[in-house]
């Protein structure tokens, strides 16, 4: 195999796998709804044992018939008209009870891939293919977890009922007649490989499907649409996605050929015990041994032998695609769970008293050996404002993703008022973080919480939500909307109003001063849709803000950012450098150092008039540890 996730044969979920995600399902199920459980299994139960008893009602009818016995052919027509309303009619009613039942399955697993993608305090699990591939397949699955494999669980357990039935009525008639259902294990097997080698074909595929769907929503996307135009990229993109799909396909389509195949091979052996089965009873009744119901009852015992074997191969192919959907959440859920951090044996402060020390810092991301970060020697004092800047790659993101405990390090320690941050509960500490990304979400919620997320408890609270939208200078913005802080944003809703990214950064920005009690502030470049201008100003009134709060809690402000219209106004500046911090200082003295920072602001200042702005004055004090 090249691509997806990869799977030998002997990773292939089995009937043990199979077991084991039933036994899984079922436990879910009876926490959902054990009622609607236990009346969908009952019935479909029902609807298997009624079909091989109404064989039997028929033989019975026969032979009653051939003897002109009324009596006994009025209560055998009656049984068999109650057998076969039963068998066409209660899986129906069944539909009912394990199709809803189906949907809250669904419902409780989206929830735990949503958690396993997002619930855990840090983010290595997103760096790695392999997770990625894997969280593909089951968006293309998972729905098969709802009501179809709720469907074929319960038909299972119906079917091995009714297959007891079978056997008794069988070895009634013949003991060798035994023979037949054990004919059944052929196409269970084969039907087994057969689903193997569609499922090892759909992880194959798993790559190239995963960019076939992102090509498709890069070309339906209105974020997209201006850029395909202009770089004439339409007939590219669909070629591309031409030959993600074709790729994808020829995977699969091998995968469904060999398949087909198996089955074929295990329907031809039962085919011939079938034939065998059936002139074994003729033959005794052309002798006299058997009765003409004895004939019919085989024949048609016979033929619904063969609809439990086929139902039975595409209970177990549904079956083991489950156990491949549950066996993909599993490992995730592994995964996720050893990258947690320590659950951390100290308490959060209630403000930062001295600052942050970061001492011989590295780090590196999962599955890569190249450092992003070595040798970080860094003090960042309480209540600073700290600009991070460097060329691209130089690390400075990284440097904002260990203090949020999104990684860990990989060397070194990071400390808080000399505290190792590793013996802080992570999520306590992310609680006390307010940040703002250049890759922000763009929540379609309300506009009121599109910016009240950033501190749920207040998420209702439309003067908090005012207070923290005007800080960010988004007052017109909110001026602009049709119901204010109530007016849904985004194309989610039918009535949803457009914003530009220039308005979602503002309410990003927004969301980012939700909370009042911050020890650290991150601002990643929060605004590049901004001008410069624009952004100059946004900052002047952030940086008295985080003033504010610096001096209420003792939060330390770490902005990442380009353009020095911004960075000079820090107390300190970093200056990245491959993986390394290259200078360290206020505005002032890099400057006059003459070093990479002089030579980065003297470029910009040329660009936007950067050295006649007045100076501005550094308050804290740190560096290079």
């Amino acid at each position: 195999m090249t691509a997806g996730v990869r799977r030998d044969r002997a990773d292939e979920p089995g009937v043990v796998d199979a077991l084991r995600a039933c036994l899984s399902m079922v436990t879910l199920s009876w926490r959902t709804s054990r009622g609607k459980l236990v009346i969908a299994g009952a019935l479909l139960t029902a609807q298997a044992v009624s079909v091989p008893s109404s064989a039997a009602a028929l033989a019975g009818l026969t032979d009653a018939a051939l003897d002109g016995d009324v009596p006994r052919v009025t209560a055998m027509g009656l049984l068999l008209a109650l057998l076969t309303l039963t068998a066409l009619t209660a899986s129906n009613f069944a539909h009912i009870a394990y199709f809803e039942l189906g949907e809250l399955n669904l419902l409780e697993l989206e929830r735990e891939v949503i958690d396993l993608a997002n619930g855990s305090t840090g983010l290595a699990h997103h760096e790695r293919p392999q997770f990625a591939d894997r969280l593909q397949v089951l968006r293309t699955e998972l729905h098969r977890v709802g009501p179809t494999s709720m469907q074929a669980l319960l038909s299972g357990v119906a079917l091995a009922a009714g297959l007891v039935v079978t056997a008794v009525l069988l070895a009634r008639l013949n003991p060798w007649l035994l023979l037949l259902p054990l004919a059944a294990v052929a196409p269970l097997l084969a039907g087994q490989r057969a689903a193997g080698a569609a499922a090892r074909a759909r992880d194959t595929a798993a790559e190239h499907t995963r960019l076939g769907l992102h090509l498709f929503r890069l070309a339906t996307t209105a974020g997209a649409a201006m850029e395909l135009r202009v770089s004439g990229l339409r007939d590219e993109i669909r070629a591309r996605h031409a030959t993600a799909w074709d790729a994808a396909s020829r995977v699969i389509a091998r995968g469904e050929v060999l398949s087909a195949l198996w089955w074929i091979a295990g329907q031809m052996v039962f085919a011939a015990a079938y034939v065998c089965s059936t002139l074994l009873v003729v033959r005794d009744a052309v002798a006299g041994r058997r009765a003409v119901g004895d004939v019919v009852l085989v024949i048609v015992l016979a033929s619904q032998v063969n609809q439990q074997v086929s139902a039975s191969a595409a209970v177990l192919e549904e079956l083991q695609r489950l156990a491949h959907a549950v066996g993909h959440v599993r490992w995730a859920r592994g995964l996720v769970a050893g990258q947690e951090s320590p659950a951390g044996d100290a308490v959060v402060p209630d403000r930062v008293r001295h600052g942050i020390r970061f001492r011989d810092v590295g780090f590196q991301y999962p599955g890569t050996r190249r450092a992003v970060l070595a040798g970080v020697d860094l003090f960042l004092p309480a209540g600073a404002i700290v600009a991070v800047v460097g060329e691209n790659g130089a690390g400075k993101t990284s440097l904002v993703k260990l203090l949020c405990r999104f990684y860990e390090t990989t060397s070194g320690t990071i400390e808080v008022d000399g505290l190792d941050l590793r013996r802080l509960p992570a999520q306590q500490w992310q609680t006390r973080i307010s940040a703002g990304f250049q890759d922000f979400a763009r929540f379609e919620f309300l506009a009121r919480e599109v910016v009240g997320v950033g501190d749920l408890p207040r998420i209702d609270s439309a003067a908090a939500v005012t207070e923290a939208v005007e800080r960010v200078r988004g007052t017109d913005l909110l001026r602009g909307l049709d119901r204010g802080l109530e007016t849904p944003v985004g194309l989610s809703f039918p009535d949803g109003t457009q914003l530009s990214g220039g308005q979602w950064q503002t309410l990003a920005l927004g969301r980012a001063v939700m909370r009042r009690d911050p020890l650290l502030v991150v601002l990643d470049e929060p605004t590049s849709a901004l001008d410069a201008q624009a952004e100059h100003d946004l900052f002047l009134h952030h940086t008295a803000l985080a003033r504010e709060v610096g001096a209420r809690t003792g939060a330390i402000t770490v902005l990442v950012a380009h353009r020095f219209s911004t960075v000079r106004m820090a107390d300190l500046i970093v200056v990245m450098d491959g993986s390394r911090i290259r200078e360290c200082g206020s505005h002032e003295e890099l400057t006059a150092a003459g070093g990479l920072y002089a030579e980065l602001y003297e470029m910009q200042a040329a660009q936007y008039s950067l050295a006649h702005e007045p100076p501005v004055t550094p308050t804290g004090q740190g560096g290079v540890a």
